[in-house]
């Protein structure tokens, strides 16, 4: 079974809907035959790198309210965090662009380190204040998760990984996707939302039923020609009558 997972560093609901797909696979117990895929997207492709803003300045700009309701807002999206196990710091949170941390996690897929990578992004931004956006701070992360040093800075000063986040992007555009984090399971369903651990354990159960106790072929033999065949005890021999 394949899950593929879009989602963006700076989402909160990634990091807690990641989290979520995560409990329901520890009692899955096909577990091991489960492969999870991380795709990029970018909720704000033209944020800046480095902002003088705090992450409640920027939600109250981006819905139009005070900054004390976007902290009441950042508040209850913390005690959410919280019901998995996640400590979200929105108070000393640094807001930044994350395509680099995409093109790292592109990277680090190919040295099998993309379970790794990812989960260290997400605690470096929403628990350890980290500015990911910040090369300094991603080779730092990178060499964390057992990456070559040398390598990732070579990759982070070039445009190299750049064209596979814009083909994960152009995916998603083209499945619909328009919010994140989005679940595809199989290539057959989706999963909208950081949604309780319950709906992904009935998503992931019903995907392995449905694969594993079908029929390998379908027959669409007419019944008239179900006899005409050969086997070891012989040919089954029409007779007219």
């Amino acid at each position: 079974m394949k899950i593929e997972v879009w989602s963006d560093y700076a989402c909160p609901f990634c990091y807690i809907g990641k989290r979520r797909l995560e409990e329901a696979l520890e009692t899955f117990p096909h577990k091991s035959k489960v492969e999870v895929v991380f795709k990029s997207f970018e909720l704000d492709p033209n944020s800046d790198r480095n902002t003088d803003r705090s992450i409640h300045e920027i939600i109250a700009n981006k819905y139009g309210t005070s900054i004390d309701q976007a902290k009441k807002m950042n508040e209850n999206l913390r005690k959410q965090a919280l019901s998995v196990g996640l400590d979200f710091k929105f108070d000393s949170m640094i807001p930044t662009n994350t395509l680099d941390a995409h093109r790292l996690t592109k990277f680090a897929e190919t040295k099998g380190k993309v379970v790794e990578i990812t989960e260290r992004l997400l605690k470096a931004y929403f628990t350890d204040s980290l500015h990911i956006g910040d090369h300094r701070t991603l080779l730092h992360l990178a060499e964390e998760v057992g990456l070559d040093r040398d390598e990732v800075e070579s990759i982070l000063k070039s445009e190299d990984f750049t064209k596979e986040v814009r083909n994960d992007e152009s995916q998603a555009s083209q499945i619909g996707v328009t919010g994140v984090p989005f679940f595809v399971i199989n290539q057959k369903y989706s999963i909208s939302g950081a949604q309780p651990k319950e709906v992904f354990e009935s998503a992931i159960l019903k995907v392995w039923e449905e694969e594993n106790n079908k029929p390998i072929l379908q027959s669409i033999n007419p019944d008239s020609n179900e006899g005409m065949i050969c086997s070891d005890d012989g040919c089954e021999i029409p007779t007219n009558e």
